[in-house]
């Protein structure tokens, strides 16, 4: 099911509330706004999405033995990169960055949060696709910023909600190492510098090592030990 909104706050804590209320959501079922006033990113930033962007929020209903922790960042953010690459002019531009960034020309392009309840986890996607908002900390860049005639919201949303479906069905059927080779092939590459924000304000700084099979991100210490992180902010030295 697919219901569009003209407006909401967020179309994630929508989602979030339905499912708190015991509502029935089956996997697919998407929520997409014309605008949200008050869209949240992580770290619990704000994400506020104009007219003609795409902001929406998707249902992943975990299956026996799955769970979420930082491999359902990997599909996820495989699906928007293949979806923005139908649109843009060069997709050799495109570069993941975890967990789940999806940047162009090193701009950020997109945002992704994910919350879990229970067993279904809500999955919040907006895309920049003929606005970048302003953000203090890093630099961002929209679909209209590389081409000349940037996707409208449904014909970006279509494709969107096609390749979610198609890297979630490949994280099932495919495996974890499959999974994590695709996922290193669009990203930074090994013996990139990184600086990983946690939530508490620590910053830790190594260089990228790799993937973890739990799909948390491997960083090699100055003294050459490799530190697992779960969860963090990463800023690309």
């Amino acid at each position: 099911m697919i219901r569009y909104i003209a407006q909401t706050g967020s179309t994630n804590a929508d989602l979030m509330a339905a499912l708190q209320a015991h509502q029935k959501l089956e996997e697919g079922h998407w929520l997409i706004a014309d605008r949200q006033t008050a869209g949240r990113g992580r770290q619990g930033r704000e994400w506020h999405g104009g007219a003609g962007n795409i902001m929406g929020s998707t249902i992943v209903t975990l299956q026996s033995g799955e769970y979420p922790g930082t491999w359902l960042n990997l599909p996820i953010s495989l699906a928007v990169r293949e979806t923005l690459a139908e649109f843009i002019p060069n997709a050799s531009d495109l570069m993941l960055k975890w967990p789940n960034d999806v940047l162009l020309g090193g701009a950020k392009i997109s945002g992704i949060l994910m919350e879990l309840f229970e067993f279904q986890v809500v999955v919040g996607i907006g895309v920049n696709l003929v606005i970048a908002p302003d953000l203090p900390d890093r630099a961002t860049v929209s679909v209209a910023d590389v081409s000349e005639e940037p996707p409208s919201r449904d014909s970006f949303a279509s494709r969107l909600i096609h390749h979610v479906a198609q890297e979630i069905g490949k994280w099932r059927t495919l495996g974890e190492p499959a999974m994590r080779a695709r996922w290193l092939g669009h990203a930074h590459p090994k013996g990139t510098q990184l600086a990983v924000h946690d939530e508490g304000g620590a910053i830790v700084e190594g260089t990228f090592e790799g993937l973890a099979p739990t799909g948390a991100l491997l960083l090699q210490m100055p003294d050459g030990s490799v530190r697992s992180v779960q969860a963090g902010d990463v800023v690309l030295g």
